[in-house]
């Protein structure tokens, strides 16, 4: 066996199993070069898409070659197509599955072979190719933490602002405090004084304004509900101005 070599190749895939190339002859005759891509596995275990890998081979001469892969560890990895035959001039996938993704199979350097050989029960192997494998370990936590710390982070909903905290009312207050206080405290119910009393003189004023003059002739009212000229133009007045404040509030 040549130096380098995986040490026991076993077929691996679904029915071809019993059958290894253990001290196979080198290739004779005119070699096929194998080209596959990539040129060495690497499978992740802490992803789930990271342990399935795919491998293409590509024939390129003008006659179908049969394939085979062989792997130094059997027991470790699943080959979907392990065997079959090329086209020529295309290619075909080749999915490899690491089945046993445990600590103890971390960094641990495996091997698959490619094999071409010519068409037919005993053709011949016109190329070999070795693709090397591992398994890579998960990142460590450190750099898991560095990821989350570099990915941005989402930013916090709009909280809503804090009430404003109650005033201090200290227990000495002086005399202008004192009144300060008592006017805060007295407002709503001066605002309502204050409407009652706009309320009442914008009456006032409206019945100023209907009561007749003195010297208006035919009048059922009494004298005594007669008013001037001028008491008229003061009732109109006030109701102006009563009226800028309703509008204004």
């Amino acid at each position: 066996m040549r130096r380098g070599a995986p040490q026991e190749q076993e077929l691996v895939g679904p029915g071809a199993l019993g059958r290894g190339s253990r001290g196979a002859a080198p290739p004779s005759g005119p070699l096929v070069p194998v080209l596959v891509f990539p040129p060495d596995l690497v499978f992740r275990a802490d992803q789930r898409s990271g342990l399935r890998q795919l491998l293409t081979l590509y024939n390129p001469t003008g006659a179908a070659l049969r394939f085979r892969v062989l792997c130094t560890a059997p027991a470790k990895y699943k080959v979907f197509d392990a065997e079959g035959y090329v086209k020529p001039q295309s290619s075909i996938d080749i999915v490899i599955r690491h089945v046993t993704p445990i600590p103890s199979h971390y960094d641990v350097q495996d091997r698959f072979r490619i094999e071409l050989s010519e068409e037919g029960a005993e053709g011949r192997v016109v190329g070999r190719k070795d693709i090397p494998s591992v398994l890579r370990p998960p990142a460590h936590p450190q750099e898991l933490q560095a990821q989350q710390d570099s990915a941005p982070q989402p930013e916090p909903p709009a909280a809503t602002p804090p009430p404003p905290p109650a005033r201090h009312i200290p227990e000495r207050l002086g005399t202008g405090a004192a009144h300060e206080l008592c006017s805060l405290d007295a407002h709503p119910q001066l605002a309502t004084s204050s409407f009652i009393l706009f309320l009442l003189t914008g009456a006032i004023s409206v019945a100023f304004l209907l009561l007749p003059l003195h010297d208006e002739l035919g009048s059922q009212l009494p004298q005594v509900l007669h008013v001037s000229l001028g008491q008229k133009l003061v009732a109109a007045y006030v109701l102006g101005l009563l009226t800028m404040v309703f509008l204004r509030t």
